[in-house]
């Protein structure tokens, strides 16, 4: 028996990059998979993949940043599947690169918006459909700036702290109902947020990392498959980097 048999799961930011991969993963090991973007051309990309290699997946159309989205998409998801039992609340953005001193109070909102307020709404609409189903698996993208600075990133810095924050909290509350609630912090991996940048700048990415290299999408994708699935049946309110070493140094 596959991992996620006879499961729902949710994936926003499913368009592309690491959302594209988480959804892949989810729908590999037998769950059926709602992906969700605002991109409806990558959206419908991802699903036609799944189907291709013989997966169950529907795209729901939702930008995180309005709570309204997000409870539309658990909606249709338990109006469609019955039930939803995994979450994995991806989509985000990089924001812009400026010192704090001249961050722009849009891009700020902008940022917060959908980073941080976009992870709070998705669970707070979906932490009530997983109590009906009996329980269920939440995973948060974070990053490894969710635990350090980075210069010329702080909206980016503060909405990633605060999904950690949220995540161990929301953790607390609901480990006694059967909900687990993790947080995966990427380094700097090779997805579409990168590809604005120059060589000299992805070499300088790179060479901030001691294994040498990005990351890949699907290396991510393997750990929040784990922490969605039974196998880490006693895992929850943790943080889990994947970094190529980056927070050792």
């Amino acid at each position: 028996m596959k991992d996620l048999e006879n499961k729902v799961a949710i994936v926003t930011g499913a368009a592309s990059g690491i959302g594209r991969e988480v959804a892949f993963a989810y729908a590999t090991e037998g769950a059926s998979v709602v992906v969700s973007d605002i991109s409806e051309k990558g959206g419908n990309e991802t699903v036609d993949q799944i189907k291709k290699e013989g997966g169950e997946a529907i795209f729901i159309k939702a930008d995180t940043s309005k709570a309204a989205d997000n409870e539309a998409l658990v909606k249709q998801t338990v109006e469609h599947y019955g039930a939803l039992h995994i979450a994995c609340n991806n989509a985000g953005i990089g924001g812009e690169s400026l010192p704090a001193g001249e961050y722009s109070i849009e891009g700020w909102d902008k940022v917060i918006a959908i980073n941080l307020s976009g992870v709070f709404y998705g669970m707070r609409y979906q932490i009530p459909a997983m109590l009906s189903a009996g329980g269920g698996a939440i995973v948060n993208m974070a990053s490894i700036l969710g635990a350090v600075g980075f210069r010329h990133a702080c909206a980016y810095v503060a909405a990633k702290h605060g999904v950690v924050g949220v995540t161990q909290t929301a953790a607390l509350e609901y480990a006694p109902q059967k909900i687990r609630i993790n947080a995966v912090g990427p380094a700097f991996i090779s997805t579409p947020l990168l590809q604005h940048m120059d060589e000299e700048a992805l070499n300088g990415l790179v060479a901030l990392h001691p294994m040498g290299r990005l990351g890949k999408p699907e290396e991510v994708a393997e750990l929040v498959l784990w922490l969605s699935s039974d196998k880490a049946s006693f895992v929850t309110g943790g943080y889990y980097p994947v970094d190529g070493g980056y927070l050792a140094q």
